[in-house]
This record gives structure tokens, sequence and C-alpha cells, in this order.
């Protein structure tokens, strides 16, 4: 069975949960409760991840600002009918909460999160019908805005749930497999090889909210900065 009780098809040694400190001293006194849940590509799920007054704050402090999500587009911004949310980007220094998020997500992943080697804390609602289409997260077009940024592409995502999953429907759903979405827990993940190309297993989308809505908030982390924090393979093609 799995951390939530729920039995496995296939069981796999090394699919299994734990309580992790990364070496972090932040997370000596309440490590995380890592489960991992896939391989191929490698995403864990840190159940508990935030409390329920933190993500109550996160909707609070993002409300008035979000905005219908867009898709850059030289210098115009069009709207992204394959993207139906609403968006809005926190800095850390927004609230103690956020800062507080920060440094749980740069201990669990042993990653440099600060700027400019991560993006904002981006905080998206999911109303009745909000979806997103099959994606990736890190650039696959040497077009894309990520390529003209100086922090490089994104090597990594964390993404918060910051309100129940309203129904199986709203899920996240990699390529081949569905990703738990369970409320305060956050999915983890690589979006690039170690050799800096992209995997593409790493294929995702978020399935139509039938009822309610959702909320959850995304954490980029790009490849700059991070070079002695994951460094490449001894072999090319990892």
């Amino acid at each position: 069975a799995d951390c939530r009780g729920e039995p496995r098809r296939h069981p796999t040694p090394s699919l299994r949960c734990s309580y992790e400190t990364n070496g972090s001293p932040y997370l000596l006194l309440q490590p995380a409760k890592r489960e991992t849940v896939r391989l191929q590509p490698y995403v864990a799920l840190y159940h508990d991840f935030v409390s329920d007054a933190e993500a109550e704050t996160v909707k609070a402090l993002a409300g008035p600002w979000l905005q219908r999500s867009v898709v850059a587009s030289g210098e115009k911004q069009q709207k992204a009918e394959y993207r139906i949310s609403k968006s809005a980007w926190l800095k850390d220094t927004a609230d103690p909460a956020v800062a507080a998020l920060e440094r749980r997500i740069a201990a669990v992943t042993g990653l440099d999160v600060r700027a400019p080697y991560a993006e904002y804390l981006q905080v998206v609602n999911y109303g009745l019908g909000g979806h997103y289409e099959p994606h990736f997260d890190h650039a696959t077009s040497g077009k894309s805005p990520l390529y003209r940024m100086k922090s490089g592409n994104r090597i990594a995502t964390v993404m918060i749930y910051v309100s129940a999953c309203v129904s199986a429907a709203a899920a996240s759903v990699f390529r081949g497999a569905g990703g738990p979405a369970l409320q305060n827990a956050a999915l983890f993940w690589w979006n690039l090889r170690r050799n800096g190309a992209g995997d593409g297993d790493t294929l995702h989308a978020a399935c139509p909210v039938l009822a309610g809505d959702k909320w959850v908030a995304n954490k980029w982390i790009h490849e700059h900065g991070q070079e002695f924090r994951r460094p490449c393979g001894p072999r090319p093609e990892d």
C-alpha cells in the first residue's frame, strides 16, 4: 500500500515513504513526509507540506491580483485557450507565510530558490471547467522566452495543492499515469535530465474541474545556480 493506505497494483521496492531532512537544519525538528510516487519521471509527493492557515493566507494574498492566464507572444500577451485559469505572482516579501514556503521548498529540494535562480511563487485558481492541456514546464523551443532568461531553463517544478482536489477529474496527470492531488500536499519533479536535455516524460496536464474550484501554487526553479546542487551525471545520456 502507499502512504495513503491505497493498494499498489505493481509494487516497486523503490517506491516508498520516508521522513526526510535532506541534510537541512530547517527540517531537523519536523522532517518532510516524502512519498516517491514515480521513478520515470521522478515524482515525489510531500504530505502536509503547507498548513491550513498558510494555504488560506496564500489564497487571500493572491485573490486581488488574479488575472486570466495568458501566453507570451513577443511583446504581446494573448489569452491561452488551452489553459483556462487565473493566476497571480507572489514575492517572498509579500508575507511571512510566503517566505516560510520558500524556505521549505529550498530545504526539501536542496536547490537555490532565490531570485534570479527561481521564479516568484505563481498562484493559480481553476474555476468550474478550468483546465490546462498537456504541456511541459520547461522550454522545448529556442523561440521560448525561457531561453532568453539569464537563469536558463526550468530544471524543476514544485506544485503545491493549496485547496482540496474537488474531484478526481481535477488531478494532475503525467504521461501514462496520474499525479496524486491531496490538499496541502506538494508534488516535486525534475523537468530536465542531468545532461540539461528536457525530459519528455514530464508531459502533464490539469484535468477539468467538474465542481467547485482548485487552487495550486507553482514554484519553477531554473538550472543556473544549481550547478553544484544537481551536478551532471557520469553518463552523457543521464
